[in-house]
């Protein structure tokens, strides 16, 4: 039984896993601004209403951590903003605001749990592959595909300074998933892989990648994009 800390956990791919991981037998504590009911009614499911784009909202988790669980064992950074915008349209506000969650929100909560990750610990946080040097970029996403990059970057970076904490950090860079926020970016677009079918994947990885991969970027896409 692991202790594992979701964010983005109102839909989509972060749904999933939290009922697949409670399900399994795991503590859960899902964090999200909206709390689905499924959620709340499971008893291996914690739940926090966080705005992670708000650092003061962090003492929850603080809070949470010292007096219930003592410990993390795997950390999913999946909550994410998207934003399409032509950059000329793109205000700072703009990229400010995409940056706060999926930048800024995975540095705050990383900081706040690291007194209570330990050896063998994982930090798993889910990218995309617009964010990956190189590859096939999309009109209108500058401030979202720059952040899923700058979280690569941090990614590395923290695997370097924790290494000899036995705590492992890794990126999976995710290709299209047939969520509601792509859809709300593409509407009619058809991914060739469900949120669940991700969640499945991301599972098996959260629990046993740390055993092959620290530092790493794992693209995982069956389409371009």
């Amino acid at each position: 039984m692991k202790n594992i800390i979701i964010t983005g956990t109102s839909r989509g791919i972060g749904y999933e896993l939290a009922l697949q991981f409670a399900n399994a037998g795991h503590n859960v504590l899902a964090i999200s601004r909206k709390t689905p009911q499924a959620l709340i009614e499971n008893e291996k499911i914690s739940c926090l209403s966080i705005d992670l784009s708000d650092e003061n909202e962090m003492q929850k988790v603080e809070n949470f951590l010292s007096h219930s669980w003592k410990k993390v064992d795997v950390i999913i950074h999946n909550a994410g903003s998207l934003l399409l915008k032509p950059f000329s349209e793109t205000s700072q506000t703009d990229f400010e605001n995409i940056y706060k969650v999926n930048v800024f929100g995975v540095a705050n909560l990383t900081r706040v749990c690291l007194p209570y990750l330990q050896k063998g610990s994982h930090v798993v946080t889910i990218s995309s592959m617009g964010g990956i040097q190189g590859s096939l970029k999309f009109a209108g996403l500058a401030a979202y595909s720059s952040s899923k990059g700058a979280v690569i970057t941090l990614s590395e970076l923290l695997a370097e300074e924790y290494k000899e904490r036995g705590i492992a950090f890794n990126v999976l860079a995710l290709g299209a998933v047939q969520t509601e926020m792509l859809q709300e970016a593409f509407p009619g677009y058809e991914a060739p892989i469900s949120a669940k079918g991700m969640a499945d994947y991301i599972f098996d990885f959260a629990l046993t990648g740390n055993k092959y991969y620290n530092g790493k970027v794992l693209e995982v896409s069956s389409s371009n994009p």
